[in-house]
C-alpha cells in the first residue's frame, strides 16, 4: 500500500501495481526464443540469434510526435503503440537488420492503468508485426508535468543483422532502380503541419466527416503506421537489395538522398497510388507540390533500390511500383521528371 503523502503529492503506486498484470500477457506474447528475461525485473536479456556469423547491432529510437495529440482528441489509445514501433523498427530494418527487441517509455502526469494498458496493448501488436520482442519498458507519473489526460511515449529498438550482410547504399550505382512500397496514410510525421490545416485553418473536429475522403478525421489520420520487417525479410531471401529507405520526417528530398552515394541522385519519374489525402491535404492546407514531398510520404512508406534486373521482381514482391532511377548527378539529389499533384 502506498502511503497517503506519495499520493498527495500526485503519485499513485497502487496505481502502477495495478497495471503490472495487465501487461504481462501483452508482453509474453511477444517473446523470441533468444529473450532471457523481459518484464519484471531491472533489465531485460536477450540472446542473438543462431546462425549469425559475425553479428552487428542496429539500434533506433523515436517517438509519435504530434499524433498524439489526435489520439488524446479522439480518445482512441489502442493503435499509437504500433506507430511507435513502427518508427524505430523501420528504422532498423533499413540496414538489412532483423529487429530483435523494443522498450518503450510512457510518461504522464496522472496515470492511467486501464489508458497505459490500451496503449501497451498498441505496441505489443507492433511488436507483433515487427517480429520483435517487448522486453520492458518504464512507466513515469510525473505530476504537473503533462496536461490532464495527456502523455508522451518514446520507444527503443535493437536489431541484428550479419556484417557481410548489412545494406548501407554504398552499393548503389547509376541505372539502379527505385521500387516504392505503399504506405497506409500520414504514418506518423507532418502531424504538426496536418493539425494546422485540420484545426486552424478549417476549424474540423476529431469526429468531423470529410465529404472528400467518405471518413472522420479520427479515421483517416490515426491509421497506424505500416510496419514493413516480415515484407522486408521475405524480399531479402529472394532479391539483393542494394538500399533502403524510410519515408519519414523530411518525405523524399531529405530521405531517399542518406542512401544514394554523393556522386549520384534519383529521379523520380514513376506512378504509384498517391491516397486521397494527401491530395486534399495539399489542397486544404495550399500546400506547395515541393513541399507535399518534403513533408510527407505521399502514398510511398519504404524505398528499396535495386539493380535494374531485379526491378519486376521487387515490385511484385513487396506491392510496389517503380518511382525512380538512380542518375549520375549534377546539382539536385532528388529530381522529380514530372508532376504528382
Amino acid at each position: 500500500m502506498s502511503g497517503d503523502a506519495y499520493r498527495k503529492a500526485g503519485v499513485d503506486i497502487e496505481e502502477g501495481n495495478r497495471l503490472v498484470p495487465m501487461l504481462k500477457e501483452l508482453v509474453k506474447k511477444t517473446h523470441r526464443p533468444e529473450v532471457l528475461a523481459g518484464i519484471g525485473g531491472f533489465s531485460a536479456m536477450v540472446t542473438i540469434p543462431e546462425g549469425i556469423r559475425t553479428p552487428v547491432l542496429v539500434s533506433g529510437t523515436d517517438g509519435v510526435g504530434t499524433k498524439l495529440k489526435l489520439a488524446f482528441m479522439a480518445k482512441k489509445y489502442d493503435t499509437i503503440g504500433i506507430d511507435l514501433v513502427a518508427m524505430c523498427a523501420n528504422d532498423v530494418l533499413v540496414l538489412g537488420a532483423e529487429p530483435l527487441f523494443f522498450l518503450d517509455y510512457f510518461a504522464t502526469g496522472k496515470l492511467s492503468a486501464d489508458t497505459a494498458a490500451l496503449v501497451v496493448k498498441g505496441i505489443a501488436e507492433g511488436c507483433a508485426q515487427a517480429g520483435c520482442a517487448l522486453v520492458g519498458g518504464e512507466t513515469a507519473e510525473m505530476p504537473d508535468f503533462y496536461p490532464e489526460g495527456e502523455f508522451d511515449l518514446a520507444g527503443f529498438s535493437v536489431g541484428v543483422v550479419d556484417k557481410d550482410k548489412i545494406i548501407d547504399g554504398t552499393k548503389v550505382a547509376a541505372g539502379d532502380v527505385l521500387v516504392g512500397i505503399p504506405s497506409s496514410g500520414v504514418h506518423s510525421n507532418g502531424y504538426s503541419l496536418v493539425r494546422h490545416i485540420l484545426f486552424a485553418q478549417h476549424k474540423l473536429a476529431i469526429d468531423t466527416r470529410i465529404p472528400e475522403l467518405n471518413a472522420t478525421v479520427a479515421d483517416v489520420f490515426l491509421k497506424p503506421t505500416i510496419i514493413y520487417a516480415k515484407l522486408i525479410k521475405e524480399l531479402l531471401k529472394k532479391v539483393p537489395v542494394k538500399g533502403m529507405v524510410h519515408i519519414t520526417g523530411g518525405g523524399f528530398y531529405d530521405n531517399i538522398p542518406r542512401v544514394v552515394p554523393e556522386s549520384l541522385a534519383v529521379e523520380i519519374h514513376g506512378d504509384w497510388p498517391i491516397l486521397p489525402l494527401f491530395h486534399w491535404l495539399k489542397k486544404a492546407g495550399n500546400v506547395s507540390e515541393q513541399e507535399m514531398f518534403t513533408v510527407f510520404n505521399c502514398g510511398v512508406g519504404y524505398v528499396c533500390v535495386v539493380d535494374k534486373a531485379h526491378a519486376a521482381e521487387t515490385a511484385k514482391i513487396t506491392g510496389g511500383h517503380i518511382i525512380g532511377t538512380v542518375v549520375k548527378r549534377n546539382t539536385d539529389a532528388v529530381i522529380f521528371k514530372k508532376k504528382y499533384f
